[in-house]
């Protein structure tokens, strides 16, 4: 049934026909204000929304904005926006570190306690619906014209097999050979040195962990140009014998930003952190991936002094809260696309953020992480612009088919990229070809996977961080089926580095942030921080009546097991996905993947089955979604799929 205009969209429309009409009166004076009015008038006509959906600004109270830069989309249907101190260093020095949880059905919101700066952190969905967060900002990059006291790295050894030495923050070096002291801004624990053979035989191979120190004082006077060895002060006896520093250049170069150990549980129960055991090594921009038996990889960041990990990779273990070592290493870029994909493997589809060598760890390929091979998958075009891309799995996800889209060039490089990229992981042997073309080059697109199988893509901008106006207020709808775009109504603002977008369980997405370096064309003027959030409502919400899935109270469903509904219009539903719910930052939302179900359809309900492989449907909470012959979704309800008993 149609919608009769209302009178706000009469007087509308009185309005624009009467500006245009004084706009042939006075001139070109009028046409930019006449031009807004007409489009503004458009785009909330019925039919326009219909066709291309619309777009609302999500009115937040002032005292709830924040610089979202990361949010994820819990089990109780609560949004989790983390902002930590949001790129904003007098918020990092004022221990400010914020998270807001938004309820979008009540559009209720609360301040949640954050207990480390999780600005860039990893995240991701665990098993029981809590969601990990690990890693953040230790330290804030300083560029090399603001740093103004020595610096870098200290290696702190320990050749004592029978006891480890844990050095305080403050802790003083001071170098054998030029004698200039320095001090470390962390805490250090050095483990016990290793020992091995018996007798005679006994070697004892020193133990090393790393810390960030700086000079006492400011000035050129306090640099070193060689490799020296440190003395610690305070230490006596065998204990300064054991124990010793060695550092190369401490200089004035650029200071990265530096990582975190730190890890949290966010129990949306309780809504709060629960501190669990730190990861063995400090990351900011780590990605973190959900595995088949619902343990978790940690992937690349920045450690503690601010070098990108060397392939030092992790699991979480949720029973244990603890992390171990992967046995073998492999290097990523900061933030890399990975995503869990057959047998329990893992995809890299060269998406990226941030940091890394431009000639290193940035080809796609398939991860067997038991025996650490890697296989190469060829054909990526722009191979040389995958940094700011995004990756989609393409709906639904047995077809194992992966969506690369846009990107830019290494670091603050102009280069952009239109091109889309898809590889079908079921062939023999995987290639990319190209998609169709996005709406414009750009870095940083936002793309979501609908329960009608489409993808949304929306904004981005066509240089680094928005630079010289770059921003694209586009947006567009993917059809996979079809392998076709067609473009939908744009977006209200424009979004670029630190922005994303969500799912919500009622079919709308959400979108968040924006981080523009400069705000005007000749990047003369700082960027101010995009806190404005949208609400885009697809055309499948403006076709009147949508299945509804009656029985909505929460449910366990275990692989392979079949569930039954009850649900109003049941004869229309003509499919069902799972969708599991989005965890978005920096380009990045490797959760979101929408997995089809058999479905048998009864008078007044249906049946869906599971299925049995923990590879597709990694353990987690799922929104469930039946979808009539139109296209049109149900709201979701929510099922938990648990660990697997008995993994293939």
């Amino acid at each position: 049934m149609r919608l009769n205009p209302s009178r706000r969209t009469r007087r509308m429309a009185i309005g624009a026909a009467v500006v245009v009409a004084l706009a042939g009166m006075n001139g070109p004076a009028i046409w930019g204000y006449a031009a807004d009015q007409y489009h503004d008038y458009k785009i909330n006509q019925f039919e326009y929304k219909e066709k291309n959906g619309h777009w609302d600004v999500v009115d937040v109270p002032k005292e709830y904005r924040i610089n979202t830069i990361h949010a994820a989309l819990l089990h109780t249907g609560k949004v989790l926006l983390i902002a930590g101190s949001g790129n904003n260093a007098a918020n990092f020095k004022a221990k400010s570190f914020r998270t807001v949880l938004w309820d979008p059905r009540k559009d209720t919101y609360k301040d949640i306690p954050t207990p480390k700066d999780l600005f860039c952190a990893g995240h991701t969905q665990l098993a029981d619906g809590k969601l990990l967060v690990a890693g953040g900002t230790q330290r804030y990059e300083k560029l090399e014209g603001d740093v103004t006291k020595a610096g870098g790295l200290m290696i702190v050894h320990n050749e004592n097999p029978d006891k480890p030495m844990t050095f305080p923050a403050g802790t003083r070096f001071t170098g054998r050979s030029h004698h200039k002291t320095f001090e470390s801004k962390d805490a250090v624990l050095v483990p016990r040195a290793n020992k091995t053979g018996e007798g005679d035989e006994v070697k004892v191979t020193a133990s090393t962990a790393r810390v960030y120190v700086e000079a006492l004082g400011k000035g050129h006077e306090y640099e070193t140009g060689t490799t020296d060895n440190y003395r610690i002060e305070g230490l006596t006896g065998v204990d300064a014998q054991n124990s010793y520093g060695i550092a190369n250049k401490l200089s004035f170069d650029k200071k990265d930003f530096q990582g975190i150990k730190d890890s949290f549980e966010f129990d949306p129960v309780a809504e709060r952190y629960v501190t669990v055991d730190p990861m063995q090594e400090a990351r900011w921009y780590p990605t973190l991936t959900t595995l088949q038996d619902g343990r978790v990889l940690s992937v690349s960041g920045l450690d503690e002094i601010g070098q990108v990990v060397p392939g030092k990779n992790e699991i979480y273990d949720p029973a244990t809260k603890k992390w171990t070592y992967l046995p073998k290493e492999r290097f990523f870029p900061t933030y890399p696309a990975l995503f869990l994909t057959d047998k329990g493997k893992i995809f890299y589809t060269g998406s990226n953020a941030g940091y890394g060598p431009a000639d290193k760890g940035r080809v796609p390929g398939l991860w067997d992480l038991e025996s650490n091979d890697f296989t190469e998958v060829p054909g990526i075009s722009d191979p040389d612009v995958l940094e700011t891309s995004m990756s989609v799995l393409l709906p639904p996800a047995q077809q194992q088919r992966y969506m690369v889209l846009g990107g830019g060039g290494v670091g603050e490089d102009r280069k952009s990229t239109a091109k889309t990229r898809i590889v079908d992981l079921r062939e023999e042997n995987p290639r990319f070809h190209d998609g169709p073309d996005l709406y414009a080059k750009v870095r940083y697109p936002s793309s979501v996977i609908l329960p009608d199988d489409t993808v949304l893509t929306t904004n981005g901008s066509g240089d680094y961080r928005g630079r010289s106006n770059s921003n694209v207020l586009r947006a567009e709808l993917y059809d996979p089926r079809t392998n076709s775009t067609r473009p939908v109504a744009d977006p209200l603002v424009g979004r670029n580095y630190h922005s994303g977008a969500l799912l919500l369980p009622d079919g709308r997405v959400m979108t968040f942030g924006s981080d523009s370096l400069f705000g005007d064309k000749d990047n003369t003027k700082p960027g101010v921080f995009q806190q404005q959030m949208d609400l885009y409502t697809p055309p499948y919400g403006f076709r009147g009546e949508r299945p509804v899935i009656k029985d909505g109270q929460r449910r366990t469903v275990r692989l392979g097991e079949q569930t039954t509904y009850r649900a109003d219009g049941a004869k229309s539903i003509a499919k069902a996905r799972l969708i599991r719910p989005g965890s978005f930052t920096h380009v990045t939302n490797i959760e979101q993947r929408s997995i089809a179900l058999d479905l048998t359809v009864t008078g007044d309900g249906f049946t869906v089955t599971m299925p049995k492989d923990p590879s597709l449907v990694p353990p987690g909470w799922y929104m469930l979604n039946v979808i009539d012959a139109k296209g049109t979704p149900s709201e979701a309800v929510w099922i938990k799929v648990p660990v697997a008993e008995e993994l293939p």
